[in-house]
């Protein structure tokens, strides 16, 4: 079985075992799949530069035409050397392009093969997984440690320092995504300049959003049924003039991607894996599990109706719309509270 866990990928993918000629790199963060894909694609040839080395394919057109794939696998290139070729995610099926690739490997070239969130009976996934010529790579939502690292590699990078707690507190405002995290932490380091350390207060202006912050800690609130801090969350969102249909707006998303997740949970897939497809900041990522835990898919379709019903009505009428919102919310949370203890 040519698979492996989540945590022990990027230690795989530096030393990638020469055996594994094919590398199917899959999961729900589209950024970590696209790094790794990238880093390993540029160590296995010896001019990163060259396009004859580096080849680039689209899933797209593979799926057409399998034989494409293979025609590009097997071909020698004009001056020798090892290849990497690279083919982008598809929606459409990549099966028929891969096996022939699993049964002959080819002998100069590595394929490595990028996809999004695939199931276990995937059949490409299945494929990857049972042939011994090739590796299954997942990628999921970066969690607190993996993102101290980037945080420190790249604030290291720079020529700059940081301590811990600001480290700590920086990848908290920080989301799943690989690729997203890394865009942020290079606006920060924009924004610190010459000065030598990046600090909170750095954090607060460019990545920290108040606002945000307090509509999530109001969101977690309601769906974990934590009526003193919904009530405080609520009171300090009003105080700062958010409109009551926006506040509403934003929880009734939220309702529904629960939903969404629910409805996969029941559908076989795992809390872990359907969060992950959330791409969260870390903090949320236990809270929002243990929602999906507590609310079954009747209750979460009876929260967006009446979610859907109170932001309809703050936006026609805004004073008599802050009331439903409250009202609404704090329905909410009992449903949430007596959900989270299995009533």
């Amino acid at each position: 079985m040519a698979a492996i866990k989540a945590h022990e990928a990027d230690r795989a993918l530096a030393k990638l075992d020469p055996a594994y000629r094919l590398v199917l790199i899959y999961g729900p963060d589209a950024g970590l799949v696209t790094e790794r894909a990238a880093t390993l694609a540029r160590a296995h040839v010896d001019d990163p530069d060259d396009a004859f080395q580096l080849v680039r394919m689209s899933g797209d057109d593979i799926a057409s035409d399998p034989m494409k794939l293979v025609d590009e696998a097997n071909t020698i290139g004009l001056f020798g050397g090892r290849r990497s070729i690279r083919v982008s995610p598809t929606s459409k099926a990549l099966l028929a392009a891969v096996e022939p690739l699993l049964a002959t490997p080819s002998k100069d070239a590595i394929v490595i093969v990028e996809a999004g969130d695939l199931q276990r009976n995937n059949p490409l996934r299945t494929a990857c997984e049972r042939a011994r010529t090739a590796l299954a790579v997942p990628c999921y939502g970066d969690a607190a440690r993996d993102l101290g690292t980037i945080i420190d590699e790249m604030v290291r990078a720079a020529g700059k320092s940081i301590d811990r707690a600001s480290r700590d507190h920086l990848a908290g405002l920080l989301g799943g995504d690989r690729q997203t995290s890394r865009r942020e932490i290079e606006k920060l380091l924009l924004y610190v300049g010459d000065e030598p350390a990046v600090t909170q207060a750095h954090i607060e202006a460019v990545v920290g959003d108040t606002a945000q912050r307090e509509q999530a800690m109001l969101i977690d609130a309601v769906f974990g049924g934590k009526l003193p801090v919904l009530d405080l969350a609520q009171a300090k969102l009003a105080s700062e003039g958010l409109d009551a249909g926006v506040m509403l707006g934003a929880v009734l998303r939220h309702a529904l991607a629960l939903l969404k997740a629910r409805q996969g949970m029941d559908a076989g897939r795992s809390a872990r894996d359907m969060v992950a497809a959330m791409r969260l900041p870390y903090p949320r990522i236990a809270t929002t599990e243990a929602a999906l835990s507590a609310w079954t898919t009747a209750k979460l379709m009876e929260a967006v109706t009446l979610l859907g019903n109170a932001t309809l009505a703050a936006r026609r009428d805004g004073d008599l719309g802050r009331a439903g919102a409250t009202r609404a919310l704090w329905t909410l949370a009992r449903l949430g509270r007596s959900a989270g203890r299995g009533d």
